[in-house]
């Protein structure tokens, strides 16, 4: 039965993360890159705008645009990190933490201790959306500026730590902050999911994982 059950949660998330790839694509690759056709257009017409009333406007309305196209590119990576496949998962965090950084004003401090070993696709994904919810749990309830994130790579073993000097909660009161979601997500990548928090002393999360 226990079984059974992993693997329709295996399933269930596999189905989840192939819909928010394909919706992620599909913001980079089709969205962003109209809009971007059209901020090339509407520069080529600021350029001929010279002496026009027009001309401002058109510029106010580019730099929209820029702005809107990079939100969307934000928005893109945060729902499927390309670089998670292509350069491995400490790259991966370390994109993601100046996007954080950008949206929340938290300063992720990221280390990387020993070799980093190549990871199957799906122990990759788990664990850096286990990574992505702690940090935004820190966002929204630690009242802190800055958190740091290390990576261990060991032989056979990856530990990471994921750690601020917060405001703290009791760990018996963890249901609003998605704490069965992460572990869960460590039981699929057959790994161990450990936390500490005390009230006004900060918050620890300790993963583990075979390599």
């Amino acid at each position: 039965m226990e079984q059974q059950t992993v693997h329709a949660s295996r399933y269930m998330i596999q189905s989840q993360e192939e819909e928010l790839k394909r919706v992620s694509d599909e913001l980079h690759d089709g969205i962003c890159q109209r809009l971007y056709s059209i901020h090339i257009g509407l520069h080529a017409i600021e350029s001929a705008l010279e002496g026009s009333d027009l001309k401002q406007y058109v510029l106010q309305m580019s730099g929209e645009l820029s702005s809107a196209i990079l939100q969307l590119r934000h928005l893109s990576e945060e729902l499927y990190p390309p670089t998670l496949t292509t350069l491995g998962l400490t790259p991966a965090m370390k994109n993601y933490a100046q996007l954080f950084t950008s949206t929340f004003g938290v300063v992720v401090e990221i280390s990387s201790n020993g070799p980093e070993k190549i990871l199957s696709e799906q122990k990759s994904l788990n664990v850096f959306r286990v990574c992505q919810e702690a940090l935004i749990n820190i966002a929204k309830y630690a009242e802190v500026a800055t958190a740091s994130l290390q990576f261990t790579w060991e032989e056979e073993t990856l530990k990471i730590v994921i750690e601020d000097a917060g405001k703290g909660f009791d760990a018996k009161d963890v249901q609003f902050l998605g704490i069965a979601a992460m572990k869960k997500r460590m039981r699929l990548a057959e790994g161990d999911f450990q936390l500490s928090s005390q009230l006004g002393k900060g918050t620890k999360i300790m993963l583990s994982l075979s390599i």
